[in-house]
C-alpha cells in the first residue's frame, strides 16, 4: 500500500510541475502582443529578424547551461524531424507577427486557438490517429466562430490579418503533429531550428525589401525581448511541461493565453477588440474547451505505479 501511494504521489507531483510550467508558458506568450505594439518604427520583418536571431542565441545558452557537453549530441540526435518541426514553428511565429501588424491581437489569438482541433484532424490523415465524433462537432462549431470573426474583414476587404491568423493556426497544428509523431524524443532542438528558419525568412525579406538591420534602441530592446522572454522562455517551459501531460490537458491549459493576451494588450496598450471578434472568439473558445475537456475525461491512469 505504501508503494502504491508513493507511486500516486510521485505521479501527482510530476503532473503538477507540468501544469505549472505550461501555465507559466502562457503568461510569457501573452506579453507578445503588447511588446509588438510598443515597437514604434520597425517593420514586421525587422522585428522577426531580431526575434528569431535572439531566440537562436537564447536556445544555445539554455542548452549549454542545462546540457553541457551533451548539447551538440542532442541537436544531432534530434535529426531531421526536429528540423521539420522547427520549420513549422518558425513559420508559425513569423506569420503571427505579420498577422498582429494587420489586425488586433485578440483576433489572432482567438484564431490560433483552433490549432488543437486542426492538429487532431491532421493527425488522422498524417498519423492514422482516430478522430472522435466530438472533435468533428467541435471543428464545425469552431468554423462558425471563425466565420463570425472574419465577417467584418471580408465585408470591408481587410481580411489579410485573419487569413494570416488561420495560417499560423495551421502551422502550429503541423508542429503539434510532428511533436506527437516523435513524442518519445527530446524535441527542444526544434525550437532552435525554428529560430534558424525564422532568421532566414526575415533576412531574405529584409534584403529583398531594402530594409535596414539597424533599429532604434527602444525598438531593439522590445524586439530582443520578443525572442528571449516572450518566445524563448515560453517555448522552453511549454516543451518541458507538455511532455508529461495528456495532450488534451496541455491544450486546455495553453488556452489561458487566449484570455491573457487580449487582456494585457487592452490594459497596457488600450487596444479594444471588435464586437465580432469577441462574439466569434467566444464561440471558438467554447468549441476548443469542449473538445479539450472531453479529452480530459478519457485520460489514462497514472503510469509508473507498482503494487
Amino acid at each position: 500500500m505504501t508503494t502504491l501511494m508513493a507511486g500516486f504521489d510521485e505521479e501527482g507531483a510530476r503532473l503538477a510541475r507540468g501544469r505549472a510550467m505550461v501555465l507559466l508558458a502562457t503568461l510569457f506568450w501573452s506579453i507578445g502582443g503588447p511588446l509588438v505594439r510598443f515597437i514604434q518604427a520597425a517593420d514586421a520583418w525587422q522585428i522577426l529578424f531580431y526575434r528569431s536571431a535572439s531566440l537562436v542565441v537564447f536556445l544555445c545558452l539554455y542548452l549549454a547551461l542545462t546540457e553541457g557537453r551533451r548539447a551538440l549530441p542532442l541537436l544531432r540526435s534530434a535529426g531531421w524531424p526536429a528540423a521539420l518541426a522547427g520549420l513549422c514553428i518558425g513559420f508559425t511565429y513569423s506569420i503571427y507577427v505579420l498577422a498582429i501588424t494587420t489586425t488586433t491581437v485578440a483576433n489572432v489569438l482567438f484564431l490560433l486557438s483552433c490549432s488543437p482541433i486542426l492538429g487532431a484532424v491532421l493527425g488522422q490523415f498524417l498519423l492514422g490517429e482516430r478522430v472522435r465524433r466530438t472533435t468533428w462537432v467541435a471543428m464545425a462549431v469552431a468554423l462558425v466562430g471563425v466565420g463570425i470573426m472574419v465577417s467584418d474583414g471580408l465585408a470591408g476587404g481587410g481580411s489579410l490579418g485573419d487569413i494570416l491568423g488561420l495560417a499560423a493556426a495551421l502551422g502550429f497544428a503541423l508542429y503539434s503533429v510532428v511533436l506527437r509523431w516523435r513524442k518519445n524524443a527530446d524535441m527542444l532542438p526544434s525550437v532552435f531550428y525554428g529560430g534558424l528558419f525564422g532568421t532566414a525568412f526575415a533576412t531574405t525579406f529584409c534584403l529583398a525589401g531594402g530594409l535596414s538591420f539597424l533599429l532604434t534602441p527602444a525598438d531593439t530592446v522590445f524586439a530582443l525581448l520578443l525572442g528571449t522572454l516572450n518566445l524563448g522562455v515560453g517555448l522552453v517551459l511549454y516543451t518541458r511541461g507538455a511532455r508529461v501531460l495528456p495532450v488534451a490537458e496541455g491544450t486546455l491549459l495553453s488556452l489561458l493565453e487566449v484570455v491573457l493576451g487580449p487582456l494585457l494588450t487592452w490594459l497596457l496598450v488600450g487596444e479594444v477588440p471588435a464586437a465580432s471578434t469577441l462574439a466569434g472568439g467566444l464561440v471558438l473558445l467554447a468549441a476548443v474547451l469542449i473538445y479539450a475537456s472531453t479529452g480530459l475525461s478519457r485520460r489514462r491512469p497514472p503510469t509508473g505505479v507498482v503494487s
